[in-house]
């Protein structure tokens, strides 16, 4: 069963990994490159592959967790705790990824060069309001994260 808590592991560091070095390099993204329009299609195509390598993160540990706790209890204990804020954690990524930043991504799209319209406008203020969407969801689905670490860590 080494390998099974192996890839358990594994997919929490890829996921929870990824999150935080998102979080260090986005905001230096937006310091670097010279307009905020580059640095959001950066960004944007960043994220989208944040939120691919999270869904696929999430079903191996789904899939590695249940078939650990068949094999050494018996049951696959899919209504567990940490089981439990795994579906979270996806169902928050799955929103992140095909609605709020679908969402952002047309929005940016209607808008053109997001450096030329004002922040009052209201594109801009529904494109600053869903990007607070996402930071939140990212957050939310980091701090589950670090409790599934913890849940792991206690019963290794």
């Amino acid at each position: 069963m080494p390998f099974l808590r192996f890839f358990m592991w594994l997919s929490l560091i890829v996921w929870l990994g990824g999150i935080i070095f998102f979080a260090v390099l986005a905001p230096n993204v937006f310091a670097v490159v010279p307009t905020h329009q580059m640095a959001g299609n950066v960004v944007g195509r960043l994220l989208k592959i944040l939120h691919w390598m999270g869904i696929v993160s999430g079903v191996v540990f789904l899939a590695s967790s249940m078939l650990y706790s068949r094999f050494t209890t018996g049951n696959a204990n899919p209504f567990g705790l940490r089981h439990i804020l795994l579906y979270l954690m996806l169902l928050l990524t799955s929103i992140s990824q095909f609605g709020v930043a679908k969402k952002m991504a047309d929005l940016r799209t209607a808008m053109g060069n997001i450096d030329a319209i004002p922040v009052t406008d209201p594109l801009r203020v529904q494109f600053n309001a869903l990007h607070a969407w996402s930071t939140r969801l990212e957050m939310g689905v980091l701090i589950m994260g670090l409790v599934v670490v913890y849940i792991n860590s206690r019963s290794s």
